[in-house]
């Protein structure tokens, strides 16, 4: 250890301190100043924190002095213990007065800070409100069990043979691409994040009695990059009835009620030929809306058929007795064009004030 012959002793962070000898007079003395004019210029209690960390913790100077008076000669312990004494005890006075005046500001400050006018005007808070695509989809599935439907659910992890294979996917189908869907790995598990709410319709299929009428809401997930009309999580809602003699009819029939409960009386739908494993015959389903923005026009809605032979094959249904119909919308492109959104990424963004646009519904 070396002596300090200098007035004054700086801590510093990046630099080793200079340590008195405990026997140093006007060395300790300088250190004692230093720590009271840290404390006295420290404005808060972080700072005051600070402070006593460089000048009363394990490395300040004033500690690492007191820990040599262990290697003193007998002679000098008494003196060195005396001096070492008196300084530490006017560095901890100084950081206890110290301490006391600032905790008394901070406490005047928040008290200052949280005082309450009772006579002032109160500051409503904003009510809070469900998505609207929960309501949406609580408004469909409403129509649906007012018809005598049953609301069905399933898990959103699924195996592919309740993804693909039950719903006549071809093996070789672009669907099962690993670009289109997100499989779980190790991908010989033979598991993914379902793509859509179709294999909910082949469990009812598997664990109802027939016959069966039943509504599929719930989240799925396809590798779509998000911008204003795609999202890689959305929610869809798909119906599945299996019913003796069902028919194409019946298919339309359902569809247009279910149209004119969420457009309006003056709603109406059309069916164009399409392709659908899962289906067949299958058609792409139109609505007609009257309140679009911009005029009435017809939009593409979703996707609907008669269930394939082999769909109902897979689920031990004879197709010989039983016939059944499906659809399937999706929730967020039903919001889009319900309510006018234009952008995708209002949805997900989880700004309150999206969704006080569409009331305050809880």
């Amino acid at each position: 250890m070396s002596e300090s012959t200098h007035p004054e002793v700086a801590v510093a962070n990046d630099q080793p301190p200079v340590v008195p000898h405990p026997t140093d007079g006007p060395g300790i003395d300088a250190v004692v100043q230093a720590a009271l004019a840290a404390f006295a210029a420290a404005s808060n209690l972080d700072a005051l924190k600070a402070a006593r960390l460089g000048h009363t913790g394990e490395k300040s100077p004033l500690a690492l002095a007191n820990r040599e008076i262990g290697r003193l000669d007998k002679s000098e312990k008494a003196t060195a213990g005396k001096l070492m004494g008196a300084s530490r005890g006017r560095v901890n006075k100084a950081l206890a007065e110290r301490t006391t005046v600032l905790e008394a500001e901070n406490a005047a400050r928040i008290l200052a800070e949280e005082t309450v006018d009772v006579t002032a005007a109160p500051r409503r808070r904003r009510a809070g409100a469900r998505h609207p695509l929960s309501t949406l989809q609580d408004r469909v599935s409403d129509i649906f069990v007012g018809m005598g439907w049953e609301i069905a659910e399933g898990p959103e992890i699924e195996s592919e043979w309740f993804n693909f294979d039950a719903l006549n996917f071809a093996p070789d189908h672009p669907a099962r691409e690993m670009q289109d869907t997100f499989f779980i790995e190790p991908v010989d598990s033979h598991l993914l994040l379902r793509t859509h709410t179709s294999p909910v319709q082949v469990r009812s299929m598997l664990e109802r009695e027939l016959p069966i009428y039943v509504l599929c809401p719930g989240r799925v997930y396809r590798t779509d990059e998000l911008d204003a009309t795609h999202t890689p999580v959305f929610h869809q809602f798909e119906g599945l009835a299996i019913d003796k003699d069902l028919t194409m009819a019946d298919l339309r029939g359902t569809l247009e009620h279910f149209a004119r409960q969420m457009f309006g009386e003056d709603a109406s739908i059309r069916l164009r030929p399409n392709f659908f494993p899962f289906t067949e015959p299958s058609a792409e389903l139109d609505i007609w809306h009257p309140g679009a923005k911009g005029g009435p026009r017809w939009i593409e809605w979703g996707g609907c058929g008669m269930v394939n032979p082999n769909v109902l094959r897979a689920a031990g249904i004879d197709p010989e007795q039983y016939s059944g119909f499906a659809f399937g919308m999706g929730v967020e492109r039903t919001l889009m064009f319900r309510n006018e959104v234009p952008d995708m990424h209002d949805m997900i963004e989880g700004d309150i004030r999206f969704s006080e646009h569409f009331g305050m519904e809880i």
